[in-house]
């Protein structure tokens, strides 16, 4: 099995250096790694020609962002299965073994991710995947190990192989041939949530997802929006809606927008009440960007099969954990 291992590079040098003899370490025996570089202008592309002149370079000409980045990159890499690793990842020894295995077992397994945790805290996990995401019957994201803010410990709870609905974009594993069936990401996101809704996608081919608890990984990331600036607030509401409307069954969907509809606002009260006016303005522009779509975003849904219809695995992850206090994925129902 041909494995490529594609770091998106922006302006990371210093990440590069930090992370990579790592992925050099643990990786080169099983695969060919490749720097995909979104038109970086400080000195990442000489660096890696004078300090690693075996990695490959694949030079995109814009900085579409990670939706489009990879895209781009991709069509020029050859290989039967992508991993796709953000630069500010830390891989393990043997990393890469159980992943390949579980493809090679089984056909239908379109995409894979490995246990994500915490490089600041290696014995928590991560909150960017943490041991596989779900959804809720809203859409909102949450993971095993992780509920909206909660992290769990890894205390081999989540050591198994099992299936997931979506895997994170921060170490993200599919078979080619299943990307670019799928046209790869949607770069109407530019980025964050393009991996859940390429996910969604996956799963509605008949494709499966699975998660990897033999392989381990460590990502700094960033978790919360008090850490980010506003159109990260702003991309995250917008795209949000955007899988909702594309992925959703046509029975529901109507009904999980208005509803989310509903939850931003209020969310954006939250952040008014916090004295982050920004944020909220951020959600505003966000609604007003995806009305401005929805035109668009209802045409995409002519090329979905929707050969997978139950997508939740609760009715209100925001009623689970807000309401009833419920922290970790155990206590969900």
């Amino acid at each position: 099995m041909k494995v490529a291992i594609v770091i998106l590079n922006w302006n990371g040098k210093a990440l590069l250096e930090k992370f990579l003899p790592s992925v050099i370490k643990y990786s080169k025996d099983e695969a060919t790694i490749y720097v995909a570089d979104n038109n970086s202008s400080d000195d990442s592309i000489s660096f890696l020609q004078n300090t690693y002149p075996d990695i490959k370079i694949v030079q995109n000409k814009i900085n579409g962002g990670y939706a489009k980045g990879y895209n781009d990159a991709l069509k020029y890499i050859d290989a039967d299965v992508y991993a796709l690793v953000n630069s500010d990842i830390e891989v393990s020894e043997n990393w890469l073994k159980p992943i390949i295995k579980q493809f090679k077992s089984n056909k239908n397994i379109a995409a894979i991710q490995p246990k994500l945790l915490d490089f600041k805290d290696k014995q928590k996990f991560e909150y960017a995947g943490a041991a596989g995401g779900f959804v809720d019957f809203m859409g909102y994201p949450y993971c095993k190990g992780r509920i909206f803010m909660e992290l769990e410990n890894d205390e081999k709870q989540y050591d198994d192989n099992y299936n997931i609905f979506w895997a994170t974009g921060a170490c993200f594993f599919i078979r080619s041939n299943v990307f670019h069936q799928l046209k790869g990401f949607d770069e109407d996101y530019f980025a964050h949530q393009e991996e859940i809704d390429l996910c969604w996608r996956i799963q509605n081919e008949g494709y499966n997802i699975q998660y990897v608890g033999a392989s381990k990984v460590y990502h700094v990331g960033g978790a919360t929006l008090q850490e980010t600036n506003p159109h990260k607030t702003f991309l995250n509401f917008r795209n949000s809606l955007f899988t909702i409307c594309k992925n959703v069954p046509k029975r529901f969907v109507f009904l999980v927008i208005f509803f989310r509809l509903i939850l931003d606002g209020i969310a954006g009260i939250k952040f008014l009440i916090e004295l982050r006016p920004i944020h909220t303005w951020s959600i505003v522009k966000a609604h007003f960007s995806f009305y401005k779509n929805l035109p668009k975003m209802l045409r995409k849904r002519r090329f979905i099969s929707f050969k997978q219809t139950k997508y939740y695995q609760t009715f209100s992850i925001v009623w689970q954990h807000f309401i009833l206090r419920k922290d970790k994925f155990s206590e969900i129902n």
